[in-house]
């Protein structure tokens, strides 16, 4: 599932492509895919006739803004975005088209279908589902050590679901939270309550730094993933932890384990990210 930084990066590519476009129409060829309204021809007379403002991130959600709506999409699995010539050949998991008037489109692709759309009046749609619930984004500037800190303090959850719920930070999904949890040297299974103010910090940076670097890259390809103009992201190649299984840590050489937390398959070192000692 596309992360923050694979979000942020079709975030900035579709501003690029779309900004300033009309809507002429749309077509919706899977009805499961739209959420809000739940009558697909009323989505479709919605958004006739508006234009795109921007295209905005909260969390892994993209806001697809016009003048007066606003469109919550998320990717899910699989879910892409393309600009494309009105004569380009559809295939078959092209889902809803937005048609402008210049005579380009805007396809959504998903051959899991597990992707959603929710269409909002404007600013409404942060006081609803799906973004009501959304916790602090970790690359705005309020995101500080101390506001870390308060959502962290008192909890008894591991660290690492902790950091996966979305209620608390957003974005920072699987492979994120591996890669920032090694960087500062903290078990996966360590409840949140047991670390240090020191750890805490070094949490804090690895989360910006880690996400920060992944924006840079425009994301990781591990599957399918590209951005809204088809490339794909090149933060794989410098992954230190997830995904490498068996392979030798950077760090000191040991073998990288994989066991499962919160349902969720996650790669550590033995030796870099040992458990808090409160934990044993």
């Amino acid at each position: 599932m596309p992360e923050l930084p694979e979000v942020e990066t079709v975030k900035t590519t579709l501003n690029a492509l779309i900004k300033g476009k009309q809507i002429e129409n749309v077509t919706v060829r899977l009805a499961r895919i739209i959420q809000r309204p739940d009558d697909t021809q009323a989505f479709a007379h919605m958004l006739a006739g508006h234009t795109v403002v921007n295209v905005e991130r909260r969390g892994k959600f993209l806001r697809i803004v016009l003048d007066g709506l606003v469109i919550v999409s998320h990717l899910r699995m699989e879910g892409r975005y393309g600009l494309y010539s009105s004569k380009d050949p559809l295939d078959k998991h092209t889902h809803v088209i937005f048609h402008f008037t210049d005579g380009t489109e805007l396809r959504y692709h998903d051959v899991r279908q597990f992707g959603t759309m929710h269409l909002f009046q404007q600013g409404e749609d942060l006081l609803l589902p799906p973004l009501k619930k959304l916790g602090q984004e970790p690359l705005e500037p309020s995101f500080t050590r101390e506001r870390f800190k308060e959502i962290v303090s008192g909890k008894s959850t591991k660290i690492k679901s902790l950091l996966l719920n979305q209620e608390y930070v957003v974005g920072i999904g699987n492979i994120y939270v591996d890669e920032s949890l090694h960087r500062a040297g903290i078990h996966p299974e360590d409840s949140a309550r047991a670390l240090t103010g020191e750890q805490l910090d070094r949490l804090h940076h690895a989360i910006v730094s880690t996400l920060t670097e992944a924006v840079n890259a425009g994301g990781s390809s591990i599957k399918s993933y590209v951005n809204g103009q088809g490339e794909s992201g090149t933060y794989q190649q410098k992954l230190l932890i997830y995904g490498r299984k068996h392979e030798p840590c950077s760090s000191c050489g040991s073998m990288i384990e994989k066991t499962v937390v919160g349902g969720r398959g996650t790669h550590y070192c033995p030796s870099c990210q040992r458990p808090s000692l409160h934990e044993i």
